[in-house]
C-alpha cells in the first residue's frame, strides 16, 4: 500500500514535469490534434526549428525527471534505430551529474561493499570526488602498500549511491503502465514494442548497477588487448571491488575531449590510427567492443597509447554478426542494392513480408545518393540513418548490438575526422576483413565457417529422410495441417465482431426506449406529469448505448495509430 502511494505520487511528479516541458509544436507536426478534431494555437516555426525545440525539450525534461530518465535518455542516445538524429545529438549532451555524497556515507557504502572498513584497505581516500554521478560517486584513492613496497597503488574507487535500486525499480514499474498505454495508439508495435523497450532498458540499468559484470567486461578487454601495446585497460583490483564497489588503476593523461581541441599538440596522426587500428580489432578479431567510446571515455596516454575506461555499455559480435558486417560493407562500397537488401533482410528480424524489389528500389535509391563521392566526402551517419529509416518503413527490427555499433562507429569517425581527415579506413580495415573472410572458408580453421557449413549439411541430410517420413504419415492418416494467416480475414473478422456489437446495442437500446414508453403510457391521468423511474432509467441507458454506438462509429474512422517512422522524418 505504502508502495503504491509513492507511485502515485511520483506520477503525478512525472506528469507535472512533462506538461512543463509542453510540446505543442510535437501535436501540431504529428496532426494528432487534427485526427481528434482540434488545431492547438502554437506560433508558427520552420521545421529545423520544431525538430530542434523538441529535442532540446526532450532532454531537458529527462533531465529534470532525474535519475532513472537520464538513463534512459543516455541508452536511447545509442540507440538510432528508434530515435532520429537530432534527438540523438541531443541526449548524447546529457550530464549525469548529482549532489555529491558525503565522505562518510562513502566510507560507509565501501565498508557494506567489500565487508571490511575502508582504513583497513586503503591508505587514503581524497574526500573530493572526481565525479558525482546519479548512480554511483568517483573518489581517487591509495591502497595500503603491498610487502616490499614502499607505497601503494594509485586507483579510483567507484562507490555505488544508497537506495538507487529501489528508485530505478519503482520509475520502471511506472514506465511499464506508459508503455502499455502507448502499444494501443503506436503504429510500430510489431517492430519495437514499448513494453519490449521498457524491459530491455530495465535489464540494461539493472545490469549497470552490478559492478560485478562491469569487473568482467574489464578483464575480458585487458585479456583481449594484451598483445596491444597502443592500448591500455586499467588494471582490476578484484579484492576491492564487489557489486556496489570497484576499484580500478587510475590512468594518468589527458582526455581525448581535450586533445580534440589542440590536435596539434599531439601526435595526432598516429593517434587517429592507433583508435581506428584498436576499434577494428574490437569489431573483427575480439568481437567484443566498447559501446560508448566518446571522447570523455578515452584518455591519451604518453607515446599515443590510448587508455578506455567506462565498461558498462559494451558490444558483442557473433562470428556470423562480424561476417554480415564485412559482407555488407563490400556490397555497400560496391554499390549492389540486392546484397545489402538481402543481408538487412538477413540480419533483422521482420514484422511481415516485405515487398523485396520496393526494397531493392529503396536501397538503390539511397547509395545512389551517398555513394558517387569519395570516402571523406561520405557523411556515414547519415548513410546509416537512412538505412535504419528504411528498415524500420518496412518493418525490420534491428538487433540492438547492430544499433550500438552504428553509434559507436559514428562516434569513432567523428573522432578521427578530427585527428587525421586523410587517413584511408578502407586500407587500414582490409587486411581485417581478409583474415576474417579467409577464417571462414579456411578448413583448417576450427573457427571457420566451412567445417560448420558441413556439420549443417551433415544435419540436413540426416534429418531431412525422417522429416518427409513424417510428413507422408501424416497425410495418409489425416493428420496433416496446414495453418494459414491472412491479415485481410483477421480484419475482417475483427469488423464482423463489431458489427455484431453494434446491432446488438442497437436492439437493446430499441427494447428499453419501448419499454421506457410503455411504461410511461401506463401512468394514471393524475400522475401524468411524472414519469415513473424505470421509464426515465431505461431511455437513460438507451442514450447512453447510442451515444456510445455514434461516438463508436466516428472515432474508429477517425482515429489512427501514431506512426513512428513518420514522426522520425
Amino acid at each position: 500500500m505504502i508502495q503504491a502511494v509513492k507511485d502515485l505520487s511520483r506520477l503525478r511528479d512525472i506528469t507535472a514535469v512533462v506538461a512543463r516541458h509542453g510540446f505543442g509544436e510535437f501535436l501540431e507536426r504529428s496532426r494528432l490534434a487534427e485526427t481528434v478534431g482540434f488545431k492547438p494555437k502554437t506560433e508558427p516555426m520552420t521545421k529545423e526549428q520544431a525538430r530542434a525545440t523538441s529535442a532540446r525539450r526532450f532532454r531537458e525534461m529527462l533531465a529534470e525527471l532525474g535519475t532513472t530518465f537520464i538513463k534512459l535518455g543516455q541508452i536511447l542516445s545509442s540507440r538510432p534505430d528508434i530515435l532520429p538524429a537530432d534527438f540523438i545529438v541531443e541526449l548524447s549532451k546529457l550530464q549525469d551529474a548529482a549532489p555529491p555524497l558525503t565522505h562518510e556515507v562513502v566510507l560507509q557504502r565501501i565498508q557494506e561493499g567489500l565487508g571490511k572498513p575502508a582504513s583497513e584497505l586503503f591508505e587514503s581516500i581524497e574526500k573530493e570526488p572526481l565525479a558525482s554521478a546519479s548512480i554511483a560517486q568517483v573518489h581517487r584513492a591509495r591502497l595500503k602498500p603491498l610487502p616490499g613496497e614502499t607505497e601503494g597503488a594509485q586507483v579510483v574507487v567507484k562507490v555505488q549511491r544508497p537506495g538507487i535500486e529501489e528508485a530505478i525499480r519503482s520509475d520502471t514499474d511506472l514506465l511499464f503502465y506508459l508503455a502499455r498505454f502507448l502499444e494501443g495508439v503506436v503504429e510500430e508495435t510489431g517492430i519495437y514494442t514499448p513494453t519490449g523497450i521498457v524491459t530491455e532498458f530495465r535489464t540494461a540499468m539493472l545490469t549497470e548497477l552490478d559492478f560485478e559484470n562491469e569487473a568482467r567486461n574489464i578483464e575480458e578487454f585487458a585479456k583481449n588487448h594484451a598483445e596491444r601495446p597502443y592500448v591500455v585497460i586499467p588494471k582490476l583490483f578484484r579484492t576491492h571491488s564487489s557489486k556496489t564497489v570497484i576499484t580500478l588503476q587510475e590512468l594518468c593523461g589527458t582526455k581525448l575531449a581535450e586533445v580534440l581541441k589542440r590536435p596539434a599538440d599531439f601526435d595526432h596522426k598516429q593517434l587517429a590510427k592507433n583508435i581506428l587500428d584498436a576499434s577494428f580489432h574490437q569489431l573483427f578479431t575480439d568481437g567484443l567492443f566498447h559501446g560508448d567510446p566518446h571522447p570523455g571515455n578515452l584518455i591519451v596516454l604518453a607515446d599515443s597509447k590510448l587508455g578506455l575506461i567506462d565498461f558498462g555499455l559494451v558490444g558483442r559480435l557473433s562470428k556470423g554478426m562480424q561476417e554480415s558486417i564485412i559482407l555488407l560493407v563490400l556490397a555497400v562500397s560496391l554499390r549492389d542494392p540486392d546484397t545489402v537488401a538481402r543481408l538487412l533482410y538477413k540480419v533483422g528480424i521482420p514484422d511481415e513480408r516485405i515487398n523485396l524489389h520496393a526494397f531493392r528500389t529503396d536501397i538503390h535509391d539511397i547509395l545512389e545518393r551517398y555513394l558517387g563521392l569519395k570516402l571523406s566526402q561520405v557523411d556515414s551517419s547519415s548513410l546509416l540513418e537512412d538505412l535504419l529509416d528504411l528498415a524500420l518503413k518496412y518493418k525490420i527490427k534491428i538487433p540492438k548490438e547492430y544499433a550500438v555499433l552504428s553509434k559507436a562507429a559514428a562516434t569513432t569517425e567523428g573522432i578521427i575526422r578530427v585527428l587525421d581527415p586523410d587517413l584511408d579506413v578502407v586500407e587500414v580495415a582490409l587486411p581485417y576483413a581478409k583474415q576474417l573472410l579467409y577464417n571462414r572458408y579456411n578448413p583448417q580453421s576450427m573457427s571457420g565457417g566451412f567445417l560448420r557449413v558441413l556439420l549443417q549439411l551433415q544435419g540436413f541430410l540426416q534429418d531431412t529422410p525422417a522429416q518427409l517420413s513424417q510428413i507422408l504419415m501424416d497425410l495418409e492418416g489425416g493428420k496433416f495441417h496446414v495453418t494459414v494467416k491472412n491479415d485481410e480475414l483477421v480484419k475482417l473478422n475483427t469488423n464482423v465482431k463489431a458489427l455484431g456489437v453494434l446491432v446488438f446495442m442497437g436492439a437493446v437500446a430499441n427494447g428499453l426506449i419501448v419499454g421506457a414508453f410503455f411504461l410511461a403510457g401506463r401512468a394514471t391521468p393524475g400522475e401524468a406529469t411524472h414519469w415513473p423511474i424505470a421509464a426515465v432509467v431505461g431511455l437513460a441507458l438507451a442514450a447512453m448505448l447510442f451515444g456510445a454506438a455514434v461516438a463508436w462509429t466516428w472515432v474508429s474512422g477517425r482515429l489512427r495509430k501514431i506512426s513512428l517512422r513518420k514522426l522520425r522524418k
